[in-house]
């Protein structure tokens, strides 16, 4: 034996952790190898059983509360909960305890709830019934009890168990076709393929007597990578050696289609398998919001410190004097008075900031995440964001960012099914300089040379036919498209022409779809992949075999595919397409010039290009293709490297036949997004892999680019002219140079930028020069930061992510947002401090990976100028409420200690103090926060620019925040004194109580807070009411509601005498005071003065500065109450109907619509027709609820 093998069995041996080697042994049907193959050592593999739950039984509560109390603010409550309880503190520990149970309770419930819901669905998949073959026969068993190297039988339309190796299937050819839309959303039919050697294998006793080893990687995430070899033992011979890769691999959560049965190995199980590998949760996000809600915390922390301390040294100044010791009443004991003079402080200290402790809105995180949690389904209920096509709307994949989509500064968005469609439509070709259109064709024979619309001669030469069949022949046969004739694929009928199913392609690459399809319109049909031959269709209606021996799979870093075939002749051909800056440095011979000058001129016009180049192989070169590519294939370790260096041995000296031109249109309503946008201030990158002229025209055609834009191009061509250091320092005086002139000019020149994958890699190195020229990063950045768009063109993955992430960590930390809809867009997608995927045709990874995912790229306007606008305006609201409304609750508190000798009196009642910011404040703030809408949606989408009154976080900054908590200072001083000269003059009555003169009112402790706390519950409640301008009946029902429970609460609460209170200090408290006029009179005039500066502050701001939101609201107030007058008495238009409408146009005209008729034209035509024709000054509006006819208004244009 090996001494190599031997030592890492026995370190596998001795770790006992699988992780600590690099690969596996998988032992199939759990046989032991024969007798001196090698040592045969059971590995324990963990079961199948897929965990997805956080929680069990047993560890939820203490999981839980640990995961709780990591949040600084219920940590923080905690403690002061444990101070009341471990000292004197004025008030009771139900205060602050009662309000963090309530918090905590109700997070573990829903948390709680959602784990159970985990934990059935891991049931319900781990209990599935799975057949697996043991002693030659079929045995059911449950999902849970797969072992790693179980034999196990999968049929048509069951889901994969497990990860398991292909040994053979029903199909002669040993193939199998498998969906994986579980996995990667892509609907496809993706085609896997058995080992041949045990590809032969029908029944069960066959597949049985397998007597094989496989080794392969341990367990990794990469959903397309695998790397692995079979050994087959037969007899005593030496094991015969089989590669085994990505096509050999079926998924677990894949789907057998079109294949009766196959034989499988497992070998990866449970959490192991590649699915549960990707379950890890993406990294945490945080908002902008709530960085400025932890710094705003840690604000209020110091001040509620800073009372605690001041009150402190007041109250022993204060107490300094032996005659001015505590109140006989509150007498300190012996053994108080001998403890130590700072610990006493200490102890006051602390007593002091739990009096005071109110000021931290523990309630704040609760209404937060309940107002993001429910405030995410306005969005997936959002019907105009609903697609017909798909049958889906928008998804939310996390609701923490919900306010971030109204802060976004950068968009950097994908182009292939981002901002096009990605349906792939054929246009023409080109081989050696001959364009072929496949609808052009005269006699039997294609048009050539659209452009001149010259016919090609009919019996063209020799050189020229070869070249064109080997043209058409290569894209008929370079490709991974599968032929399908079924006649429903999925329940969707497909193909089916005269009653009879026909044949379509399918293929996980719209373009090679595009491309097969457009060979069949030009004479040249691929048949069908049979028994490793792949069968096309001439144009003279012969079929032609050739034997398909190896493919070179395309990858994102070669840009190019390859397969080698042998015609019927005996002769090896390898043909190749990819991108031209793939091709045309590999190529030796053929027309360059021309095909180069024709992929420029279709790039330019936004067509998507390929060149197509062929070479044909010797038998020696072949055989030493195969060397190359069966070593690299049997390599355990760097396979990826050893198989990229083999390609790059045989794709060179290539003989280029020509190039094709693909269309992608654009999607829907991209250009009028990217325009919104940019009104809206938000800068749009597209970053894509297409080559820089596809891209351009797709930018233009977009209105990221408008003809008056000035391009600078930081390319690898200009480079090459001149230094990278020489053209960022061009290109930077020159924007900079624009810009002080643009100062002083109305005129400004917009600027587009152009980069290159090549050129941004030179500039992103860490370091460039020696010589001093600095870094490279800045310059770059401050030419991006002038330019009002950018296009990235020939970006590799990677490289989308680095761009993100410049930009992200630029000086100015904008809010950046990618959207993208394929594999290769995941990375942005993860970076940006939103991701927002398309549910497009390259497979749902993108929306899988993303914060939130929409159908079409038209769908953002909508979720970041209204959605986003709304979710901000409404939390940033929220935030700074709860921060005014509780500086309110507890500075008169602060002031009362003042006049209480610093005994730290608490001015509430414990009550008041419990449910303050639990029931008597929470739900007006709650229900603002979910419905209100301070402009109208139209007037949103009608004005982008809205969206820039918003922007950097405009309404969370230091100095409004600095306005909220003085307005919150003033209104409780006018709380405080204001109750307080109420109280000023007192008598005593006949039976020795204490009255005030002025109010008749009992004057005491109680009766004082309980009149504060009355104006201070009545000013927040009224406040909010003044800051909502969208009223509906739910508004109304929880405003007054919660004021009128308030005002019953305390009824009952003083009102009667409650058995389980020790002592009951509020009773009668609150009706007598009700029963004295002058204290209401008093209550009005209080709440009137505290709300009426930030009344007369909006006021004047609104008449003299006015935003452009607060024009906006004044223009939908005008438009609301007086609406655009009727063209004349005697015209008129009624309609209501959601089906049809009737018009009176005149004394006696008269015009039935329904709903289907275009309107404007019947209108017009009837008028045409006869019909009177004052229509100079009236407008048609036409919607959903109903039709209107109208003179036109102060803001509408006919």
């Amino acid at each position: 034996m090996d001494l190599s093998r031997l030592r890492n069995i026995i370190s596998r041996y001795c770790a006992g952790e699988e992780n600590w080697v690099d690969s596996r042994t998988v032992y199939i049907g759990h046989k032991e190898p024969p007798p001196g193959a090698e040592a045969y050592i059971p590995q324990r593999y963990p079961d199948n059983r897929i965990v997805s739950s956080k929680y069990t039984f047993w560890n939820f509560i203490p999981k839980n509360l640990f995961e709780q109390f990591r949040r600084i603010a219920n940590f923080y409550f905690l403690i002061i909960f444990l101070v009341q309880l471990i000292i004197d503190t004025p008030t009771s520990p139900v205060t602050s305890g009662l309000p963090l149970f309530f918090v905590i309770t109700v997070t573990a419930i829903k948390q709680g709830y959602e784990d159970w819901l985990r934990h059935k669905a891991d049931c319900c998949i781990n209990e599935c019934p799975v057949d697996v073959v043991q002693r030659g026969k079929v045995v059911r068993t449950q999902s849970h009890k797969l072992r790693v190297g179980d034999i196990v039988v999968v049929r048509e339309d069951e889901t994969f168990p497990c990860d398991l190796i292909l040994l053979s299937s029903s199909r002669q050819d040993g193939t199998c076709y498998v969906t994986t839309t579980s996995l990667d959303g892509e609907s496809s039919h993706k085609t896997y393929y058995a080992i041949p050697d045990t590809m032969a294998f029908r029944t069960e006793q066959e597949v049985d007597s397998l007597h094989a080893t496989i080794e392969c990687e341990q367990p990794q995430p990469d959903l397309y990578k695998f790397v692995g070899r079979i050994n087959i033992y037969k007899d005593k011979d030496e094991p015969v050696a089989r590669p085994l890769g990505a096509e050999n691999l079926l998924l677990r959560g894949a789907t057998l289609k079109n294949t009766q049965h196959i034989y499988a190995v497992a070998i990866y199980t449970g959490m192991e398998t590649k699915m549960a590998l990707n379950y890890q949760s993406k990294s945490q996000k945080r908002s902008a919001v709530e960085k400025s809600m932890n710094a705003f915390l840690i604000v209020y922390l110091c001040i509620l410190i800073s009372k605690a301390v001041i009150n402190t040294v007041l109250k022993y100044a204060w107490q300094w004097s032996p005659d001015r010791d505590e109140p006989w009443y509150n007498h300190r004991t012996d053994n108080e008075k001998q403890r130590h003079v700072v610990i006493r402080a200490f102890t006051d200290f602390l007593a002091f900031t739990v009096l005071f402790n109110y000021i931290i809105p523990v309630s704040m995180y609760v209404t937060v995440e309940m107002q993001k949690f429910l405030g995410s389904y306005f969005i997936t209920w959002d019907e105009e964001m609903f697609d017909e096509e798909l049958g889906e709307g928008a998804q939310v994949n996390t609701s923490d960012l919900n306010e971030e989509l109204g802060q976004v500064e950068y968009v950097f968005t994908d182009k292939t099914g981002t901002l096009t469609e990605n349906n792939m439509e054929f246009i023409e070709c080109c081989v050696d300089g001959n364009v072929y259109i496949p609808h052009a064709i005269c006699n039997g024979q294609i048009l050539s040379a659209a452009s001149s619309i010259d016919m090609i001669d009919s019996s063209p030469g020799g050189y020229r036919r070869e070249h064109e069949d080997l043209f058409f022949r290569a894209l008929c046969l370079c490709h991974t498209v599968q032929v399908k004739e079924e006649e429903t694929v999925d329940g969707i009928k497909r193909g089916i022409h005269q009653g009879r199913p026909t044949s379509f392609y399918i293929s996980s690459s719209p373009d090679e779809v595009a491309l097969v399809e457009g060979m069949k319109r030009l004479g040249y049909t691929y048949l069908r992949l049979k028994d490793n031959h792949m069968e096309i269709l001439n144009k003279d209606d012969e079929i032609e075999r050739f034997e398909l021996l190896h493919v070179l799979n395309f990858d994102s870093v070669r840009r190019r595919m390859s397969v080698i075939v042998r015609a019927s002749s005996g002769e090896y051909l390898l043909f190749c397409k990819g991108a031209d800056t793939a091709i045309f440095p590999l190529v030796v011979s053929g027309k360059v010039e021309q095909v180069k000058a024709r992929v420029e001129q279709n790039a330019v016009e936004g067509l998507r290009t390929l060149c197509v180049a062929y070479k044909r192989l010797s038998d020696s070169e072949y055989q030493e293709a195969c060397q190359h590519l069966t070593e690299a294939k049997l390599a355990l370790q760097d396979r990826e490297q050893r198989l990229a260096q083999a390609y790059e041995v045989i794709e060179r000296d290539f003989v280029l036949l020509g190039a094709t031109a693909v269309e992608d249109r654009l999607q829907e309503k991209a250009a009028d997004t990217i325009e919104s946008l940019h009104k809206a201030g938000i800068k749009v990158w597209v970053l894509t892999g297409d080559k820089m002229e596809t891209a351009a025209a797709t930018c233009y055609a977009s209105k990221l680019f408008r003809r008056s834009t000035q391009i600078l191009e930081l390319t690898k061509k200009r480079t090459e002219e001149q230094s990278l250091h020489d053209v960022l320092f061009e290109l930077n005086r020159t924007v900079l140079r624009q810009r002080s002139i643009s100062g002083l000019s109305v005129d400004c020149l917009d600027f587009g930028l152009i980069i290159d994958g090549a050129t941004l890699s030179a500039v992103l190195k860490p370091k460039q020069d020696v010589a001093g020229h600095g870094n490279y990063r800045e310059i770059f950045l401050e030419i991006c930061r002038n330019c009002s768009a950018v296009l990235c063109c020939r970006m590799a993955p990677l490289q989308k992510a680095q761009i993100v992430k410049l930009i992200k960590a630029s000086k100015e930390h904008p809010i950046t947002l990618a959207v993208g809809d394929g594999a290769n867009d995941v990375s942005m997608i993860l970076e940006a401090h939103v991701g927002i995927g398309i549910m497009g045709k390259e497979g749902r990874q993108a929306a899988r990976n993303s914060d939130y995912a929409i159908p079409k790229f038209k769908h953002l306007k909508k979720m970041l100028l209204v959605h986003g606008h709304y979710y901000y305006i409404r939390i940033a609201e929220l935030v700074q409420y709860f921060f005014y409304k509780n500086v309110c609750f507890i500075f008169p508190q602060f002031l009362y200690q003042f006049f209480c000798g610093f005994s730290q009196q608490p001015l509430y009642d414990t009550a008041y103090l419990t449910l303050y910011n639990i029931s008597f404040t929470s739900l007006p703030i709650l229900l603002y926060s979910l419905v209100e809408q301070h402009v109208t949606v139209e007037t949103l989408k009608r004005e982008p620019s809205l969206y820039r009154d918003i922007a950097k976080n405009s309404l969370l900054r230091w100095p409004v925040f600095l306005y909220w908590t003085c307005l919150g200072v003033f209104d409780a001083v006018i709380f405080f004194f204001g109750a307080y000269f109420l109280f000023d003059n007192t008598t005593f009555t006949s039976n020795g109580q204490l009255m005030t003169t002025n109010t008749q009112m009992m004057f005491g402790n109680w009766t004082f807070g309980t009149l504060v706390f009355t104006v201070l519950v009545f000013t927040v409640t009224l406040k909010l009411a003044l800051d909502t301008r969208h009223w509906t009946w739910i508004n109304h029902f929880v405003i007054w509601g919660s004021l009128l429970f308030y005002v019953i609460f305390s009824l009952l609460w003083g009102g009667i005498i409650w058995p389980f209170l020790n002592y009951q200090r509020m009773y009668y408290v609150f009706m007598q005071m009700l029963s004295s006029g002058p204290a209401w009179l008093s209550i009005i005039l209080l709440i009137t003065v505290s709300l009426l500066p930030d009344v007369i502050k909006k006021v004047l701001c609104r008449a003299m500065c006015p935003t452009a939101t607060e024009r906006a609201q004044d223009h939908d107030k005008l438009v609301r109450d007086d609406p655009p007058a009727q063209l004349s008495p005697g015209r008129s238009c009624k309609g209501a109907s959601t089906h049809s409408s009737q018009f009176q146009l005149g004394a006696m005209e008269t015009l039935s619509l329904s709903r289907s008729d275009p309107l404007p034209q019947k209108l017009l035509s009837h008028l045409a027709e006869g019909g009177r024709a004052e229509l100079r000054s009236c407008m048609l509006r036409l919607s959903g609820a109903g039709i209107a006819y109208y003179a036109p208004g102060p803001e509408t244009s006919v």
